[in-house]
C-alpha cells in the first residue's frame, strides 16, 4: 500500500520483486487490502498494474513537521543532535513504536540494543558547529546566506553570499554544498564558518542537482588533486598491523592488502600527495622502509637524522 502511495501505478511483477514475494502473493494481498476497505484497484493491459484511488493517503497520526524532518536522520542520532532535532527525533520514535505490533516493537528494541553508529573517526573529536542549524534552515527555506568563512589559502577570511543546497556528514564533519549563484557548487566546511546570517533573497534550487551524486564526484576530484604520485614501501609485520590506526584509509588499504613475504613483511605501492607530506606520515610508524623513489628515501633519512641530532645529548634545560 505504501509503495503504491509513493510511486503510483506498479505492476504485480514489480511489486513482487520489490517485496521479495511471489506474484501470486501480490494478487492475494491486493484482494485482502480491497476486502479491508483500502481503495486499491487493478488495470490490465500494457499500461496496467495496481493503483490506489487518486488522492487516497494513509497517515501516521500526530507527526509534526519537525518530526518529519527528523525522520531522515533516524539512523544517525548524532546528526539529529547537531541539527537541534533530537527532541523531534525522540518524539517520532515514540510514535512509530506505538504504531508497531508487540513483536515488531521487540525487534526494534533488540536492534537498538545491538547496533550503534558512531560517525566520528578514531582519535578525533566531533567539531563544534554552532552555525549548522542556521545554514540547514536556510537550505530548507531556499534562502541565500551571507557568511564569513575561514579557508586554507590567502586571504584566509572571506565573505560570501551562498545558496545552500544541502549538507553532508563525512567522518563526523559537516560540509555545506553551496554555490554563489552562477558558479559551481563547492563544499564549505561548516566548522570553518565564522559568522552566518540568512538574507531575504530566495533562490530556485537546480532541478538536476543530486546531493549524493555531487558528493561522490567531489570526492573523486579531491582524490585526483590530492594524490600526485606513488611510492613503494616495505613494512614490517607490526607496521602492517598498525597502519589502519595511523595512516589515511587509502595508504593503509594499500599496505594491508599487499602480499606478505615469509617474514610477514609487505611490499606495497602507496599513493602520496607530496614527498614532504608522505615522509611525515610514514614516520608515524616504525618498521616502514621507503624503496622508491630515491628522493623520498633520502628525505626520510634526513628527517630521521634530524630527530637523532635533536636527541643526541641529554636535556640540560631546567625542569
Amino acid at each position: 500500500m505504501l509503495l503504491l502511495q509513493q510511486r503510483g501505478r506498479m505492476t504485480a511483477d514489480a511489486l513482487a520483486a520489490e517485496l521479495g514475494v511471489s506474484v501470486r502473493t501480490v494478487y492475494r494481498d491486493a484482494e485482502a487490502l480491497a476486502g479491508a476497505g483500502i481503495p486499491i484497484y487493478g488495470e490490465s493491459g500494457h499500461e496496467g498494474g495496481y493503483r490506489l484511488v487518486e488522492g487516497y493517503r494513509t497517515r501516521l497520526t500526530g507527526v509534526t513537521e519537525g518530526e518529519a524532518e527528523a525522520l531522515a536522520l533516524s539512523g544517525v542520532p548524532q546528526a539529529a543532535t547537531d541539527l537541534g532535532l533530537q527532541t523531534e527525533l525522540a518524539a517520532l520514535e515514540l510514535k512509530l513504536s506505538a504504531a508497531l505490533s508487540p513483536q515488531q516493537r521487540d525487534r526494534a528494541e533488540r536492534a537498538r540494543q545491538l547496533f550503534h553508529l558512531d560517525v566520528v573517526a578514531w582519535f578525533q573529536r566531533a567539531e563544534p558547529v554552532p552555525l549548522l542549524a542556521l545554514v540547514a534552515n536556510a537550505a530548507w527555506e531556499r534562502r541565500t546566506v551571507r557568511v564569513r568563512y575561514w579557508r586554507w589559502k590567502e586571504p584566509r577570511e572571506v565573505e560570501r553570499d551562498l545558496r545552500p543546497l544541502g549538507l553532508v556528514l563525512k567522518g563526523g564533519r559537516w560540509y555545506l554544498a553551496a554555490s554563489q549563484g552562477t558558479g559551481p557548487v563547492l563544499p564549505y566546511k561548516v566548522a570553518n564558518l565564522m559568522a552566518a546570517a540568512k538574507t531575504e533573497e530566495e533562490f530556485d534550487r537546480p532541478e538536476d542537482f543530486d546531493l549524493a551524486a555531487w558528493w561522490a564526484e567531489n570526492l573523486d576530484a579531491f582524490d585526483a588533486r590530492r594524490y600526485r604520485g606513488e611510492a613503494v614501501v616495505r613494512c614490517s609485520p607490526d607496521a602492517v598491523e598498525r597502519a589502519p590506526d595511523n595512516l589515511d584509509a587509502d595508504t593503509a588499504a594499500a599496505i594491508t592488502r599487499a602480499p606478505r613475504d615469509e617474514q610477514g613483511r609487505a611490499v606495497a605501492t602507496i599513493p602520496i600527495e607530496t614527498e614532504w607530506v608522505a615522509s611525515g606520515e610514514l614516520m608515524k610508524l616504525a618498521g616502514v622502509e621507503v624503496i622508491e623513489p630515491a628522493s623520498l628515501r633520502a628525505m626520510m633519512r634526513e628527517r630521521a637524522q634530524a630527530v637523532l641530532d635533536l636527541h643526541a645529548e641529554p636535556n640540560t634545560e631546567p625542569a
